[in-house]
């Protein structure tokens, strides 16, 4: 099941995914058009969702798409979870528990948008699997993490490293949120989905020149280690939302550094679940 954020709209993505159908609309009420709220609801939703005959549905655009969690509650973001991209920012790999910072809400933006870089910065790419929670997790096993996630969705963790990396002490949570710079989609895919929701590629290209590309096998703190993790210190929240790091190749790895550029077009990509592309402007 893909579940989509259509012009501000909850809505069910058709299985040839051009086509999307209105919830409020097809559930006469039942469940609001509200796109975060339906979190709250997640078990309730997917029984309906599962059982229900649903009308064709409307074409839209890929820029009609908003996040599919456009305002959790709580934004973990996952630092340093694969080993090539530890080595090449320069730290030693986590052990026990990785690095953890947020992306600030106002940051968060659908999957097509143009972005604007900030004056004087050094803007970078961090393509990453996202997972929204649908059910509260507190301490929990992982053998049991799974059964909390609503389903997986494609992320950009952009990054202006001036900022992140300026003062004595890190700022890396508001050099990671500058507008546009949390971009989601194209839409949430409920784990069902997948062959295998823990071995997933992901890349992405820059002008269409690949710059990152690498599975999610890889990661250091697999998705149900993290929820685990989490967890275990604080609940994670129907609608809350993991980022949960980005493979090697990102711009502050490279010699010499490479930062985005006005003009550029980002595009990046998650196997099963689709693309973001973002335009950037000075």
């Amino acid at each position: 099941m893909r579940i989509a954020n259509v012009c501000g709209r909850l809505a069910l993505i058709t299985d040839d995914q051009t086509r999307a159908v209105d919830v409020e609309e097809a559930g006469g009420g039942r469940f609001g058009a509200d796109p975060q709220a339906v979190y709250e609801r997640w078990t309730e939703f997917r029984s309906w969702a599962a059982t229900v005959e649903l009308p064709p549905g409307r074409p839209f655009e890929a820029v009609d798409l908003g996040s599919p969690a456009p305002a959790p509650r709580q934004l973990f973001a996952i630092g340093l979870n694969y080993r090539k991209h530890a080595s090449e920012a320069g730290f030693a790999v986590p052990e026990g528990l990785p690095p953890v910072f947020t992306k600030f809400a106002t940051s968060i933006s659908g999957p097509v948008t143009e972005v604007a870089l900030p004056t004087g910065g050094h803007t970078d790419w961090e393509v990453e699997l996202v997972a929204v929670i649908g059910t509260r997790a507190e301490h929990v096993a992982e053998a049991d993490a799974w059964s909390h996630v609503a389903g997986l969705t494609a992320g950009q963790d952009i990054s202006e490293r001036i900022s992140q990396l300026a003062g004595p002490v890190p700022q890396f949570s508001l050099g990671k949120s500058f507008p546009g710079f949390t971009p989601m989609g194209p839409w949430l895919v409920t784990p069902d989905e997948f062959d295998n929701p823990d071995d997933l590629e992901l890349g992405c290209r820059i002008n269409g020149e690949q710059v990152q590309k690498g599975r999610t096998r890889d990661l250091i703190f697999t998705v149900p280690t993290l929820i685990s993790k989490l967890s275990a210190v604080l609940p994670l929240l129907p609608g809350d939302v993991v980022f949960t790091g980005t493979p090697a190749g990102v711009g502050l790895g490279r010699d010499p550094q490479r930062w985005l550029a006005p003009g550029d077009v980002l595009v990046s990509s998650v196997e099963g679940i689709g693309e973001l592309r973002q335009t950037f402007h000075a």
